[in-house]
């Protein structure tokens, strides 16, 4: 049989092409610690890895939402915790506001009053991550606006918000809202900070009320409508202290099970990608050692057949 001269150097060529691509996969094998890269390595593995790359993805924004939201719960408490200070002082004035009281002294109380008034509307116009915290989910201007007569004194105090809320998801199918709209009349859904239709709560025009009567010296009134009125404002907010405190635990076991969630994942990507590099370090020597081979082979062959030739001519 005859075997034209240049089947073996071709030969010879693709056997040292072949050996030199699985060395190049080992020796990236070896610095990586990967047993793939691209997709052709090993199709099956990279899709089920790149899936979980995704789900671990996912779980990093819901850590992401769960920080923001945390950040937002905080801020909230620290105004509505606030809020509650300033109601604890007004209902102190209801009480100390009786009928021994000088007018200088009742119009001393009014001042305080005045400025009490001012301290709220300033802790609900507090900002969180996404802007305004109380004004629903108007979130770009400040939910409340304070009026005053030429005194000084208050006037009035207008909502600007409204009582939807923003939602954001902390895990596949569950939101969460950290933030609480300041009033809600509605008679449903979230409930309003300073004004809520359900509980009779309505913080800054009760203010106003026990302001207004101090000034004109009722203390019939204060004691009969004012100090009835701020009791049920002050249980509202205390409410609303309750529920973030609830939030913020909620948030806090969410984030902790995302953590478990993603160190999972980042288990299961390692086993399925990670290469054992015992065995390719070995694969490796293995595959060397055949390169060097093939090259002493080869030049022998072409040797070989170079004598030939010339012994022929």
């Amino acid at each position: 049989m005859r075997i034209a001269f240049n089947t073996l150097p071709t030969s010879l060529t693709s056997q040292l092409a072949a050996l030199t691509s699985k060395q190049n996969r080992l020796q990236n094998q070896a610095a990586t610690g990967k047993s793939f890269t691209q997709l052709e390595d090993n199709p099956s593995a990279m899709r089920q890895v790149l899936d979980l790359q995704t789900q671990d993805s996912q779980i990093g924004q819901y850590r992401k939402n769960i920080a923001s939201l945390q950040a937002d719960a905080t801020s909230s408490y620290t105004a509505i915790s606030g809020l509650e200070k300033i109601s604890s002082r007004a209902g102190d004035i209801a009480t100390l506001a009786d009928g021994t009281r000088s007018p200088e002294e009742l119009k001393a109380y009014a001042t305080e009053v005045t400025q009490l008034i001012q301290q709220g509307v300033q802790a609900m116009n507090s900002t969180g991550q996404g802007g305004y915290l109380f004004g629903g989910t108007q979130t770009a201007q400040p939910p409340y606006v304070v009026a005053t007569d030429a005194n000084g004194n208050v006037t009035s105090v207008t909502y600007q918000g409204n009582d939807s809320v923003p939602e954001a998801e902390i895990a596949a199918g569950a939101t969460v809202s950290v933030q609480v709209p300041g009033a809600n009349t509605s008679g449903s859904g979230a409930g309003g900070v300073v004004t809520d239709s359900r509980n009779g709560a309505d913080f800054f025009n009760h203010l106003i009320s026990l302001q207004n009567h101090l000034l004109a010296g009722d203390t019939a009134a204060i004691s009969s409508q004012d100090h009835p009125a701020l009791m049920k404002d002050e249980e509202n907010i205390t409410s609303q202290i309750a529920n973030n405190g609830l939030i913020q635990s909620h948030l806090s076991a969410a984030d902790s099970v995302a953590s478990t969630q993603s160190l999972s994942v980042k288990q299961m990507v390692s086993q399925a990608s990670d290469a054992d590099l015992a065995e390719t370090l070995t694969q490796l020597s293995a595959t060397q050692t055949a390169y060097q081979a093939a090259l002493q082979s080869g030049a022998q062959l072409l040797s070989q057949n170079e004598t030939l030739l010339n012994y022929l001519q």
